[in-house]
């Protein structure tokens, strides 16, 4: 039976759980967006895969089924949070280093929404694979964004991003460890990046929430961020615990968020709301909250790639470009095929640096001290 075949009729069979109408009708359709109910996907081939685990398995070897994943690669995703520009560009008008920290706060919280619908994972990067952009802004400034799978096992995604007419620069790591919950699987994003504006001299420290998928065995599929996170600017003792709320059992909303700031151990701020849409901020001894955010009006900064046909071999869209071509036109079994040739093709890499004695290294970036990798520019080299 093919994949496509496969999926139809696991589709056809599946049926739709009681609890999750119920749950459907109890909720906003905000809070449903990113929810795909048992009939919409095929669960039993997941199920199979997961029968073959323990709770607490790493999933980091674990090959997925194509229909799961989101067309594009973990090296374009982590764009996302950087697609509100113009938050960053406003700090270096801000004197008050509070009101600094405020606005890197609101940066944060900025990109979490763009999200895609159901239970996506987008690709896992092949070891050197890179993502390059600009972004142009109505200032006439311009960004530029270049990322690098500089680890495959275990995975690590380095990436810098700057605004060089505003002394912008976004440096960071992400190294996402999948692990196995039972009805869910967890994503615990390890790795920060830092944002350093030069003009004031300050480098902020943020890291990312986890991200869990629920459901994958009963109930209702959906993605969620978690946990808590804790942005921090040591030169200014300025400090943030911002909390993304997972939904109980029993009750609760989707999307929430609660934070708070400090200067010291001083709250200043408290922080509440959806990073989906609509998030407020109020004065710690205050009583009324005001508007942070409405992420729902704000539009999103394009992306400048330059077209497949110009990219180099490694770079990620034209890497990819036959599996995006199978999940959005040609169908599963051309994803799968596409996908299982580049995975085979790394396999022969790996064993021809082996049998030459190569190391591989990466191309644009050097670990730092500090433990993140620092971009390198080829004119440097």
């Amino acid at each position: 039976m093919s994949a496509t075949e496969e999926v139809k009729k696991v589709e056809a069979e599946s049926p739709t759980l009681d609890g999750e109408n119920k749950e459907e009708n109890n909720s906003s359709e905000e809070d449903t967006e990113n929810k795909v109910v048992l009939s919409d996907e095929p669960k039993s081939i997941i199920m199979g895969i997961i029968a073959q685990l323990r709770k607490g398995a790493d999933l980091h070897r674990v090959t997925l089924p194509t229909f799961v994943l989101e067309p594009r690669s973990m090296t374009e995703r982590i764009t996302d949070f950087l697609r509100h520009p113009d938050i960053l560009i406003s700090i270096q008008n801000i004197e008050d280093p509070t009101a600094r920290f405020v606005e890197v706060v609101k940066y944060f919280l900025s990109g979490w929404h763009i999200m895609p619908k159901g239970v996506k994972k987008p690709y896992n990067p092949v070891l050197g694979e890179i993502f390059r952009c600009r972004f142009k802004h109505p200032d006439g400034s311009e960004a530029f964004y270049i990322c690098e799978q500089t680890s495959h096992h275990p995975p690590m995604s380095s990436f810098f991003y700057s605004v060089p007419q505003h002394g912008i620069k976004v440096n960071g790591e992400l190294k996402p460890k999948a692990k196995f919950l039972g009805n869910s699987a967890a994503t615990i994003m390890q790795g920060t990046h830092s944002v350093y504006l030069t003009k004031f001299d300050e480098t902020y420290l943020i890291p990312m929430p986890n991200v869990y998928a629920r459901g994958i065995l009963i109930g209702t599929m959906f993605m969620e961020y978690g946990d808590t996170v804790s942005i921090k600017c040591p030169k200014n003792d300025l400090s943030a615990t911002i909390e993304f709320k997972t939904k109980g059992f029993f009750g609760g909303g989707y999307n929430n968020i609660s934070g708070k700031i400090y200067k010291g151990k001083e709250c200043l701020y408290q922080l509440s709301g959806k990073w989906s849409s609509v998030m407020y901020i109020k004065e710690a001894k205050a009583k009324d909250k005001k508007l942070f955010i409405d992420i729902r009006n704000e539009e999103l900064t394009p992306l400048i790639v330059e077209p497949n046909n110009q990219q180099e071999e490694f770079e990620a869209r034209r890497l990819w470009e036959k599996v995006t071509d199978g999940l959005t036109k040609k169908g599963l079994d051309y994803a799968t095929e596409q996908k299982t040739a580049i995975e085979d093709n790394q396999r022969l890499l790996v064993k021809k640096r082996s049998d030459e004695g190569v190391e591989w290294k990466p191309r644009f970036f050097v670990p730092s001290d500090d433990g993140i990798h620092t971009y390198i520019s080829p004119l440097d080299k």
